[in-house]
């Protein structure tokens, strides 16, 4: 493996990085975004068996991840743990992902078999890809202050394909698509699949992993969970996690119906979500600056706090002030643009501190709690955004009764605002602090060094 001075990894190898994340979230927002409203506006199925459909699928698909962690870790190959998997699923990833808005002609049953499945597989191949991807964070540097920066980049680059997705879905949809929106999505999702598949490729090809296991460590899930129970660190983010990611989920998939229904103009949704978007990207690359000067604890306490009383504000918002909302969603966007890079870089100082406290380093099973809490936040999103506009009585493609219409505002202001404000109080019980990370960061690096697992290498300040 190549060698890093100071652990400071180069900005090619972090752009190869971020791309990885701009091809997962061309899939994790375009279905974020627009994935339940096509499938109850355009696909034609009712919204209940939509939230059921979601809900049961990515409760299953959510088990997985724990278990490609494990399979993960225990990969050997000349690549590394983690980067065969992102050459192996590159191309059935983004077959599975056109697949889902293929549309064929079926009946009212086959249709959500046919949703079922492709939306099964494609989570699932998700998973085969993102554990890896997210694991490798943890191991291209020992460095904590290094990977935050590497985070950062991660997710300037996974806002972008936010960014373009929000951009350029509708858009593209009407131009590719014309009369038939069916037909639009599925060229314009064959688009974002092929890109997605060739941003996979770079990442492999140009990332590396330099962090192993201690040699002495024996393969056992048995104690790898075990030590993962008693991790409070990551414990605590996945709290965190589950909160934050389901009211963002269900605001997410929301957005939709709030213009289409409640501000009675599609076409606004799209600058909408760009913007807010390109918020996002803004928040995301000051983190790497903000950390210098506040702890980045307590940034994980503040910024969700205010974003959600952002959301909030729409419950009480005119939403004909179209520039009102626009600035209320800016605002929000760009207090949560430097948590995530926060939140995964917490998640990476987890595995060491499971490897300090307990002699065991387990990054794949430790990262798969990342995307555990975004399936399982998704899913219980959706859930409740079909229980909420089935309980309401949303019928699609008509006008909306007033009743129908407070379901909308509760999925995209109400709950997810409040859902946002509890995850930065959770981050209270978060046990580590700076010095903390940088004793183990020491320590864990003397370790290595005595144990033959690493060369001396000087810790950056």
């Amino acid at each position: 493996m190549s060698k890093l001075k100071d652990g400071k990894l180069s900005v090619g190898e972090k752009v190869a990085y971020g791309l990885g994340d701009t091809a997962s979230n061309f899939y994790f927002q375009f279905f974020n975004m627009f994935l339940f409203y096509y499938y109850t506006d355009v696909f034609g199925l009712a919204a209940g068996a939509v939230g059921i459909m979601m809900t049961a699928t990515r409760v299953f698909d959510a088990v997985t991840d724990p278990l490609m962690g494990v399979v993960a870790d225990r990969t050997e190959s000349r690549w590394g743990k983690f980067r065969p998997y992102i050459l192996w699923g590159a191309i059935p990833y983004g077959i599975l992902g056109y697949a889902m808005f293929a549309n064929p002609d079926l009946s009212d049953s086959g249709k959500l078999i046919y949703a079922y499945i492709t939306y099964s597989l494609t989570w699932l191949i998700f998973t085969i890809i993102n554990i890896p991807y997210s694991a490798m964070m943890g191991v291209m540097t020992p460095n904590p202050a290094e990977r935050t920066v590497l985070s950062s980049y991660r997710f300037v680059f996974a806002f972008g394909g936010g960014f373009l997705i929000s951009l350029f879905v509708l858009p593209l949809k009407e131009a590719l698509g014309g009369d038939d929106p069916a037909d639009g999505f599925r060229r314009t999702m064959m688009l974002f699949a092929t890109c997605s598949v060739l941003m996979f490729f770079v990442t492999f090809w140009f990332c590396k992993e330099r962090v192993n296991p201690p040699k002495s460590q024996n393969s056992s899930l048995k104690e790898d969970l075990g030590m993962l129970i008693l991790n409070k660190p990551w414990l605590v983010m996945v709290f965190v996690s589950l909160l934050n990611l389901t009211g963002s989920g269900m605001r997410g998939a929301s957005g939709m119906y709030y213009f289409t229904y409640i501000v009675g103009d599609e076409a606004k949704a799209t600058f909408f979500m760009s913007s807010g978007m390109a918020m996002f990207i803004v928040g995301s690359m000051s983190a790497a600056f903000i950390i210098k000067v506040i702890p980045r604890r307590t940034l994980m306490i503040a910024l969700p706090i205010l974003s959600g009383i952002a959301t909030l504000a729409f419950w009480v918002a005119d939403p004909s002030q179209y520039w009102l909302i626009l600035g209320l969603n800016m605002l929000a966007s760009l207090l949560m643009g430097p948590t995530p890079a926060i939140v995964w870089s917490f998640y990476a100082d987890a595995a060491d501190w499971g490897e300090w406290k307990h002699g065991r380093r387990a990054t794949a099973l430790v990262f798969s709690a990342s995307t555990f809490a975004i399936k399982i936040s998704l899913a219980i999103g959706s859930g409740l955004l079909g229980l909420i506009l089935t309980q309401y009585g949303f019928v699609a493609n008509q006008d909306q009764t007033e009743t129908a219409k407070l379901g909308i505002m509760l999925s995209f202001a109400v709950y997810p605002g409040i859902l946002t404000i509890l995850s930065g109080l959770v981050i209270f019980f978060y046990p580590l602090k700076e010095r903390d990370n940088k004793q183990i960061e020491e320590e864990l690096n003397e370790r290595r060094v005595a144990a033959g697992d690493a060369e001396p290498e000087p810790s950056a300040s």
